[in-house]
């Protein structure tokens, strides 16, 4: 939004005055008083740049806002770069009145080699704090100096690409009401060889016009840096070792898994490489890195980042030391088999992140390829539910019931409603949901080609035998004598209602994760009970004797 001293009444302090023209302070960009949108996003600038190369950036400021009257009550962070630069910036606070222009400089290396480097896009980022009254961060202009490389003494770059880059950045686009004013931008060019030499001045003026008129326009914002940084190409062949083969720790849809060490090898990380033609392209990157960069829960994956470049899309994620839900299961490579109080957890953890994605953000998320390889273990066991390209927002408003979209998930988990009918609902997560519970009840794969019809289908496998009363005969051997009674009622009562034909019948994730918390109480109150059992003869020889 555009905004500042509409009146042009009010008295502005430049000092000294040849800084900066006073037209400069009297409107600002700002993100708007709407402080939950404000939150979700950044107010971002993008210029592209010469690598190789220091620049500073200066930034001019001038409270104006009536409402403002305490240094806290607006406060805002700003990146540059991808990177924190001022921590709870308060600009009434550096201006001790209102009325008072500023002026901040901060100083960035472009890291590179002169000319023979790319475009390099530099981003200029606020965000507001989340404990501030006014969560609109604002600027009232910006000025960027190139320096020049001392070695060579010169301000060039390089060359024009002959062909633009297939693979632009990520960004998030919002739409959103603003009033038409004018826009001037003044570049000042200066390319003379000296040793410390601004090359060129950007001068945002924001003049209000008179008359204005309210348009749709779509503002593009870049991902949001505070949670998601971007690497370079060389950066993640550096940590995998050029990719190497030693480091591969898993295969999909998407490309191979790489196991890599980022910040000087302190950080491991897991780093998804799309390869040529594969089931997920640009679409589903995009989409995972605009979920991800916004969501936050113990029990989803955490996204650190993601590179963009030389036709090369990588997604890097915080390592998962233990791997898929599915690799201690069933084909487990030698893993060890988890108890069913370890899979009854790791079924409430899963249960709870996708209950966030389905109720606890902004907009409900339909997860749509929920399955035992998109459960991750971490070193505590903890569950987190991964891989986010075919998510989609949910349906609006009271009358909306679901979306209508193209078929995607993986067979055996998709909800027969789903693909039967093309609509999609937070129901189809929870049908596929079912399937994992029985997967890690019975130890087994969804489909198998290899048994008896009627078994091919673990779905329908297990509707039959709980029908029939004989669910307690095809749980995994591993687990056998492990599990209470009252505890595998429950379960198999909660798992069976997710696998209903009909959508509206089946469960919330929120009364999913009640049952199977309280399944797992029966479960311990059982296990006390079978102690005392065995303790009691023990007591009653005692007191015998």
């Amino acid at each position: 939004m555009l905004s500042g001293d509409t009146t042009g009444k009010m008295n502005i302090t430049v000092s000294p005055d040849y800084e900066a023209p006073i037209e400069l302070y009297r409107t600002s960009r700002d993100m708007g008083r709407n402080g939950t949108l404000n939150q979700m996003i950044n107010l971002t600038w993008e210029f592209p740049v010469d690598s190789g190369f220091n620049y500073m950036l200066r930034l001019h400021f001038c409270e104006l806002d009536p409402d403002i009257t305490k240094t806290n009550d607006r406060m805002f962070n700003i990146y540059i770069a991808g990177q924190l630069a001022e921590y709870h910036a308060t600009v009434l606070k550096w201006s001790k009145q209102k009325g008072i222009a500023v002026q901040r400089d901060y100083a960035v290396m472009i890291q590179g080699q002169g000319i023979t480097q790319e475009k390099f896009n530099l981003l200029l980022q606020f965000h507001p704090v989340s404990d501030t009254w006014y969560s609109d961060p604002f600027l009232n202009g910006l000025e960027i100096f190139k320096i020049s490389d001392p070695a060579s003494n010169n301000l060039a770059g390089p060359n024009p690409d002959p062909i633009p880059h297939s693979f632009a950045p990520p960004h998030l686009s919002v739409s959103l009401q603003i009033s038409i004013k004018r826009i001037i931008i003044i570049i000042i060019i200066s390319v003379v060889p000296a040793g410390f030499i601004f090359h060129f001045i950007l001068v945002f003026f924001i003049r209000r016009k008179q008359k204005t008129k309210s348009i749709a326009n779509t503002q593009t914002l870049s991902l949001p840096s505070a949670l998601c940084r971007r690497f370079s190409l060389v950066e993640m062949k550096t940590c995998t070792n050029n990719f190497d083969e030693l480091l591969l720790i898993g295969v999909g849809g998407f490309g191979n898994v790489y196991k890599g060490y980022i910040d000087q090898g302190s950080t491991p990380v897991a780093i998804k490489r799309l390869k040529p033609g594969s089931q997920q392209g640009v679409h589903e990157f995009r989409t995972e890195i605009q979920m991800l960069s916004q969501l936050r829960h113990l029990h989803l994956v955490s996204l650190i980042g993601y590179c963009c470049e030389s036709n090369e899309m990588l997604l890097v994620y915080d390592f998962m030391d233990r791997g898929t839900l599915q690799d201690h299961l069933y084909n487990n490579n030698n893993n060890p088999s988890l108890s069913w109080k370890q899979r009854l957890h790791i079924c409430i953890g899963a249960a709870k992140g996708l209950h966030y994605l389905h109720a606890g953000a902004v907009h409900n998320i339909i997860h749509r390829d929920v399955k035992s390889t998109n459960i991750l273990l971490d070193e505590k066991w903890v569950a987190k539910v991964s891989d986010f390209g075919l998510s989609k927002i949910g349906p609006s408003g009271i009358s909306r019931t679901h979306i209508s979209t193209v078929v995607k998930g993986s067979l055996g988990y998709l909800d027969p409603e789903y693909y039967k009918r093309q609509r999609l609902t937070v129901k189809s997560d929870v049908y596929s949901f079912g399937v994992v519970l029985f997967e890690v009840l019975c130890g087994r794969p969804p489909l198998m080609r290899t048994v008896e019809k009627q078994q091919m289908s673990l779905a329908h496998w297990v509707v039959c035998c709980h029908e029939d009363g004989t669910l307690d005969q095809i749980v995994d051997k591993a687990l056998e004598g492990q599990i209470e009674p009252e505890c595998l009622t429950k379960f198999g009562d909660i798992a069976v209602r997710c696998l209903h034909e009909d959508g509206s019948q089946r469960p919330s994730m929120d009364e999913i994760v009640w049952c199977l918390e309280f399944a797992l109480k029966l479960q311990e109150t059982g296990e006390t009970h079978q102690e005392h059992l065995v303790t009691a003869p023990e007591i009653l020889e005692i007191s015998n004797v």
